[in-house]
């Protein structure tokens, strides 16, 4: 198999060969443990191209990125996120809400957030296989990574719209 210009910008950033897809799978978990330092440029163009290479309903690419990398504005965002969590989810995360410095985003020092130009049954589905290609491709290059629900609805609020200058719905 030749040797894909993705494989080589993750051969150059990391020093090693691509992962195989099947073992990124096995090896992708929850919550692995995050790189204490941010994502570069060049790494985050990676993933997003990579991302982009999902299939969509009739070659739509429904989709908007957002890369948040201001530790500050993360730890805010797990924190309003945190304090208006549904009671259900509350009870749920308890023992982790719990502990005073418990970070939503488990102190990841990059977020992508995909946001959805429009939403329907087969734009949902473009999302969602967006986001795998997503972890999978972060898998792959070393990096750890996890869905954050509970933070889709603070950031669909007026307030963290604005505060973003997000025009679009997140998704995920």
């Amino acid at each position: 198999m030749p040797i894909t210009e993705y494989q080589q910008e993750i051969t150059k950033h990391h020093n090693q060969p691509a992962q195989n897809p099947i073992d990124s799978i096995y090896e992708t978990c929850a919550v692995p443990p995050y790189k204490p330092q941010k994502g570069s440029r060049e790494a985050t163009q990676a993933l997003l191209a990579a991302s982009v290479q999902a299939p969509t309903t009739l070659h739509a690419e429904p989709w908007v990125f957002m890369v948040i990398q201001d530790a500050a504005l993360l730890r805010e965002l797990s924190d309003d996120v945190r304090e208006s969590a549904e009671p259900q989810m509350r009870e749920y995360l308890h023992s982790l809400f719990r502990e005073p410095d418990f970070n939503i985003l488990y102190n990841a020092e990059t977020l992508i957030v995909i946001y959805g130009k429009s939403m329907g049954a087969s734009t949902e589905a473009d999302y969602w296989l967006t986001a795998e290609n997503l972890i999978l491709a972060a898998s792959a290059m070393g990096y750890g990574t996890c869905v954050i629900g509970l933070a889709v609805q603070k950031l669909n609020t007026p307030e963290w719209k604005f505060r973003l200058g997000a025009t679009f719905y997140p998704v995920i």
